[in-house]
């Protein structure tokens, strides 16, 4: 079913004359729209006094700094020399290329940058983004599948998928397992924790968020081919769950501190 699914799918969505507008763009689009939904309607939730237009400028900065954290982080990280033999070709977005942990990255930057404009707590805006940036990563993965890349190995599973850059085999389609557990269930259990009232101490959605994604995307890896250029790093290890691993640490530091320090969720600061 998925693999009839998948070759009936076209990577263009909507293409006018020479335009072609492409299922992957409508996905950050989608994912950035959403966020900002969330995180206005949370805030309403804890009673803060974050504006729309606040919200609005938080999710700008946020988009920048995903865009060029997750394309930096690709051409680091991924790229293995390439970009640094061919520089033009790190402005290629054109021909992918984007890293979600340098999105991380970028997006807490560029939102930190703006809370600092706007006087707004960043440990509350941080909270807030995580909730919502589930269904980015759910509508990016999404994508990921109809684009056919980042697949995974080979299974005789009923689900499985022949790609066409894949060869005549059936293969894992780990986008949608990530979709799933990096997305849709990451978003359902911050969301379910954020009707807890009184709101839960700063630090608490931002902690879940790192150990769950570095967990589902450290298991997920196991069934996910890596990077042509890269391969695996050491024995079944990929580059990806190398990345990961920090994430799960650093995120059972903030709980730690978040259960700790209660300090509650607050809009404006100073």
């Amino acid at each position: 079913m998925l693999n009839e699914l998948y070759h009936s799918l076209n990577p263009v969505a909507i293409s006018i004359g020479p335009l072609h507008i492409y299922w992957y763009a409508l996905a950050y689009l989608a994912g950035f729209v959403l966020t900002g939904i969330v995180i206005y309607r949370v805030s309403r939730r804890w009673g803060l006094d974050i504006t729309g237009d606040e919200v609005a400028n938080l999710i700008v900065a946020m988009a920048w700094g995903i865009i060029i954290g997750a394309r930096l982080f690709y051409v680091l990280f991924y790229g293995d020399g390439y970009y640094f033999a061919n520089p033009l070709k790190i402005f290629a977005l054109n021909e992918g290329g984007m890293s979600f942990h340098g999105g991380l990255v970028g997006a807490i930057v560029g939102g930190s940058l703006m809370c600092r404009s706007c006087h707004l707590s960043v440990p509350t805006v941080c909270d807030l983004g995580v909730i919502g940036a589930p269904l980015g990563l759910f509508f990016g993965r999404c994508a990921n599948f109809v684009n056919g890349e980042l697949w995974g190995k080979p299974t005789d599973l009923p689900w499985g998928v022949v790609f066409e850059t894949g060869g005549n085999v059936a293969r894992h389609p780990s986008q949608l397992y990530e979709a799933i557990l990096e997305g849709l269930v990451i978003f359902c259990v911050l969301w379910m924790m954020s009707r807890h009232r009184p709101a839960r101490p700063q630090g608490t959605f931002m902690g879940t968020f790192l150990v769950l994604y570095g967990v589902f995307r450290f298991l997920i890896e196991f069934v996910r081919v890596p990077d042509a250029q890269l391969g695996y790093l050491l024995g079944p290890i990929t580059m990806g769950q190398l990345l990961s691993l920090p994430l799960v640490l650093l995120g059972i530091v903030v709980l730690a501190w978040a259960a700790r320090a209660k300090h509650p969720q607050i809009g404006h600061v100073g």
